[in-house]
Order: C-alpha cells, then sequence, then structure tokens
C-alpha cells in the first residue's frame, strides 16, 4: 500500500469516528468492563469540577450556579446465557483525586486490590466481592458509592437515577466496578451529565471560553490596523502583504469557531461537532501557511528573488504533509473530547507532527543564514536589516517555544493525576499567544507604506544577486567587490567545464 493510500485510510476512520461522537456528556453505548487486577472496571469520565455557588434555593432541584453528576438510564445488561444466577454488586464510585489513596487495600503489605479478598474480609476490613473503600478524612461523606446486583434469570439492572451535588472544588472519577468473574460479559448503556457552576464545560476547559474570546477580540484589532494599512497603501502592496493577510483572516476564523464552539459546549451540553471540525481545520490551514510563509521569506521570496525554482515542489510537499498530521492530531486531540485526561492515541500522532516542525525550524533557520550572507555581501542595507530584526524574532520565538515544552513535558510528567487541572488550560493559551505575538511582529516589520517597494524584489538586484552566486561556486575564493569581470570572461565561465549540471541547478533553486 502506498503511503498517499495509507494516509487516505487513516483520514477514513478519523472522520468515521468524528461522525460517530454524538454528544459531550458521557455516553456508556455497549461498553465492555475490562479487567484490571482482580476487578472488571468501566472508567465512567473524570472532569474538574468547581464548587457549587451560594443559594438561597432550599429546593432538591439544582439551581444554575450548582455543580453535580447527575446518573441518567445506568443500565447493566449480560447475555442471556450467563443469568441463571444471582450475581454480585455492580458499583459506582465517585471519588475526588485526593482521595485516591481511601480507593483498595492490601492484606499484610501484598499487593494493592481493588475488590475484597477472603484476606481482607477475615481482617474485618470489608466485605468480600465488594470494592474496597474507607471514608475520606478530607471530604466527609465521599468517596460515594452506588450499587446494583441482578437477580436470578434478570438481563438488566438499573442503577437508580441520583444527582450528587458538588461542593468542594475537585478533579472527580467516576468508575464503574465489579468483582464477580460471572460477569465478564457484562455491558453497560445510559450517561453520566457532569455540570460546573457557569455551565457544562469541564473544568480545565471552562477557562479557554473567555481566553478565546479575548483573542477573537485582539485579531480583530491586529485586522484593523492591517486592513487599514493594505487600504491607504494598495498600490504598493507585495505578494507576501497578500500571504500575511491570508493568515490574519484565518486567524479571525480561528478564534471565532473556538469560541462559539466552547459556548455552544457551555450552553448545551452537547458538543457542536461540526464548529469543532471546522475550528481545528481553520487553525491547521493557519499554521501551515504561516510556517511555509516564513520558511519563503527565509529563503529570499518576493524580497531578492520571484520565485522558489525547483524548491517549490518540495515546500509544497512538506506543506501538505505537516496539514495531513496536524489536522489528524487536532481531529482526534479535539472532537468530542469531554474526559479531562489526554488519550494515549495523542502520543502516537504528536510525533510525526513534532519531526515536521523541526524539519520547518532547521530549514528555515538554515535558509536565513545563507539569505543574510549574501544581503551582507551585494550591501543590501534595508533588506539587510529587515531580515536581522526578522531572524531576532524567529529566535526568540523557537528559544521560548523549546523553553515552554520543556515546561510543558515537567508539568504533564509530575502531574499524573490531573490534580493541577485548574491551570492547565495555560499549555494550549500559551502556543496561540505566541503564535499571535509573532504574527504581530511580522506585520510590524512588513506593514504596507510608501516605503515597501524598497523591500520587493528588483530584477537588477537580482540578477546581481544570482552572478555573485555563481561567481561564488565556480570559484570558491572570495571576490573582492570591485573586482568586476568583463562580458567575455563572465560568458566563459558559463560554458566552461568548471561546474556540473547539478550543481548550477542548485544554485537555480537555491
Amino acid at each position: 500500500m502506498s503511503s498517499f493510500e495509507s494516509m487516505t485510510a487513516l483520514l477514513y476512520l478519523v472522520f468515521a469516528w468524528i461522525l460517530s461522537t454524538e454528544a459531550s456528556v458521557h455516553e456508556y453505548a455497549g461498553e465492555r468492563f475490562a479487567s484490571k487486577g482482580n476487578a472488571f472496571v468501566v472508567h465512567g469520565g473524570s472532569e474538574g469540577l468547581y464548587s457549587s455557588l451560594p443559594s438561597q434555593n432550599e429546593s432538591s432541584m439544582p439551581s444554575n450556579g450548582d455543580a453535580y453528576i447527575r446518573f441518567e438510564k445506568i443500565i447493566f445488561r449480560r447475555p442471556k446465557e450467563f443469568s441463571n444466577f444471582s450475581s454480585g454488586l455492580v458499583q459506582a464510585i465517585v471519588f475526588e483525586v485526593d482521595d485516591r489513596e481511601t480507593i483498595g487495600g492490601s492484606a499484610y503489605g501484598g499487593q494493592r486490590a481493588v475488590c475484597c479478598t477472603a484476606d481482607l474480609a477475615k481482617l474485618g476490613v470489608c466485605s468480600q466481592g465488594e470494592i474496597i473503600h474507607r471514608p475520606s478524612t478530607k471530604n466527609p461523606g465521599w468517596p460515594q458509592v452506588f450499587h446494583v446486583s441482578f437477580d436470578v434469570d434478570a438481563l438488566t439492572s438499573t442503577l437508580q437515577s441520583r444527582l450528587i451535588l458538588i461542593k468542594k472544588t475537585g478533579m472527580y472519577n467516576l468508575y464503574f466496578i465489579h468483582c464477580d468473574p460471572n460477569l465478564k460479559e457484562l455491558v453497560i448503556e445510559g450517561k453520566s451529565i457532569w455540570k460546573n457552576p457557569t455551565g457544562y464545560l469541564p473544568g480545565r476547559m471552562a477557562p479557554l471560553l473567555n481566553f478565546y474570546g479575548f483573542m477573537s477580540f485582539a485579531f480583530v484589532i491586529l485586522g484593523i490596523f492591517w486592513f487599514s494599512q493594505n487600504a491607504r497603501f494598495w498600490k504598493e502592496v507585495l505578494p507576501l502583504q497578500n500571504c500575511i493577510t491570508l493568515v490574519i483572516t484565518l486567524g479571525m476564523f480561528e478564534m471565532a469557531l473556538w469560541y462559539f464552539d466552547y459556548a455552544e459546549f457551555n450552553e448545551t451540553g452537547v458538543r457542536p461537532t461540526g464548529t469543532t471540525v471546522w475550528a481545528v481545520t481553520f487553525g491547521t490551514v493557519k499554521r501551515t501557511v504561516s510556517r511555509l510563509i516564513i520558511l519563503m521569506v527565509s529563503m529570499g521570496y518576493g524580497v531578492v528573488r520571484p520565485t522558489l525554482g525547483g524548491l517549490t515542489s518540495k515546500v509544497i510537499m512538506l506543506g501538505a504533509t505537516f496539514f495531513l498530521a496536524s489536522e489528524v492530531l487536532g481531529l482526534v486531540e479535539n472532537v468530542g473530547a469531554i474526559s479531562d485526561l489526554s488519550g494515549k492515541a495523542r502520543l502516537f500522532l504528536v510525533v510525526p507532527a513534532a519531526i515536521l516542525d523541526a524539519f520547518f525550524i532547521i530549514w528555515i533557520f538554515t535558509s536565513l543564514s545563507a539569505t543574510l550572507n549574501k544581503l551582507q555581501a551585494r550591501r543590501m542595507l534595508a533588506k539587510l536589516d529587515i531580515y536581522r530584526k526578522f531572524t531576532n524574532a524567529l529566535a526568540i520565538a523557537v528559544i521560548v517555544s523549546v523553553g515552554w515544552t520543556c515546561y510543558e513535558l515537567y508539568f504533564k510528567s509530575t502531574d499524573v493525576y490531573n490534580e493541577q487541572w485548574q491551570n492547565a488550560w495555560i499549555i494550549p493559551a500559551f502556543w496561540q499567544v505566541l503564535s499571535f505575538s509573532l504574527l504581530c511582529v511580522i506585520c510590524a516589520l512588513w506593514a504596507p507604506s510608501k516605503n515597501t517597494m524598497r523591500y520587493a524584489y528588483s530584477e537588477d538586484a537580482s540578477e546581481e544577486f544570482d552572478k555573485d552566486d555563481t561567481l561564488t561556486l565556480i570559484k570558491p575564493s572570495p571576490i573582492p567587490s570591485k573586482d568586476i569581470r568583463s562580458p567575455p570572461e563572465v560568458r566563459s565561465l558559463h560554458v566552461g567545464n568548471g561546474v556540473s549540471n547539478g550543481e548550477l541547478e542548485e544554485d537555480k533553486t537555491e
């Protein structure tokens, strides 16, 4: 199978998975219990929840400022061939992450178990066949445990609908567990609904609603500045500046779509798949176009050369590959994402995007170095000045990115149980702020003005530029600027055997 067919198949699977995502509540559609140690477990969800707001409402019905977890139509179903006996308990346990040590235990310092063993039952600390749990010393009344069981010949057992009011801010976990090996074919159906005081957004995502609102406003301000400059100096606008206009427009759409995605999620409890897909796609297109523009500028496109020559196809191929890798990663990471836990699939998909990003950075700085050397040799001082500022801005952005990546790895490696969920939103927000800051610097450097044309590609400058490249390749020794060759001498150098066709082609496409 070719690489193109493999990528097509991967995209098909991703979009098929997207279409199967129905809602942002935690839905259980025939999920089987997985064996974990001596227990059988289904993870029901994990979310950061803020404590309910003080309310004068004395009724049992939740008010707008309440945070809660609600069970709705939770049904456990077993096959008919396993229905001729009564079963042990099937339990739902809800606990805050600080109380995780109250779940499970071991006899005489042995291996830790979730289900009560015969040895522990003899010690009187639990009942055999049930979950081991102890009352929390930090949070009275927790963990909360509910249970059902199967009567003889019963195919289903229903967990009573109930609402658990959250009065303490924390990372809450829900697990469905049973300890009966005879129920290994058991499946669960139904859903649980998790709500924060301000809406249905999980705690990790809640601050991002206001953040994307702020970023939308920031892009509007940048857009007003840039579009007004374009209108004032429309006769002086360069192709490169049109590309920057495209990036700003894509950024405005991306921020607006993310804001509406989170707003609808927060209001209804159902994440709008279509809006999320469009937000991811606009963001991926923006990042891809931004990297391609920076790479082309680094090569001198539109400033010291009119085209990229033979490198055009390679640049397009790198951009297309980066788009596919980033799009798949973005879709898997965001579409249908509910729990405040990162999936293991993300680790597999991060690697290709990270490698392509590193390749972009290496190619960009290699091209920038060559362009700066050429500009300095030809004494194009105006262009050299702007390229130096551009290089400094990129270098700072890369150094900050590397530093933040190290912090992100440290943050995730030390926060195994997601106890720092209230600060987790800062990590994706930082990348948006960094890219926006770099875009602002580029807009300041290449803003349309009455002097724009002095940074544009010039035919005469290009001829000098290319002639200098050719002479340097033919005769590696330095050529003083005052040493001007006569036309016959230059012509003889071009037709001589001192340089191969491959080297000439490399010079044209450098």
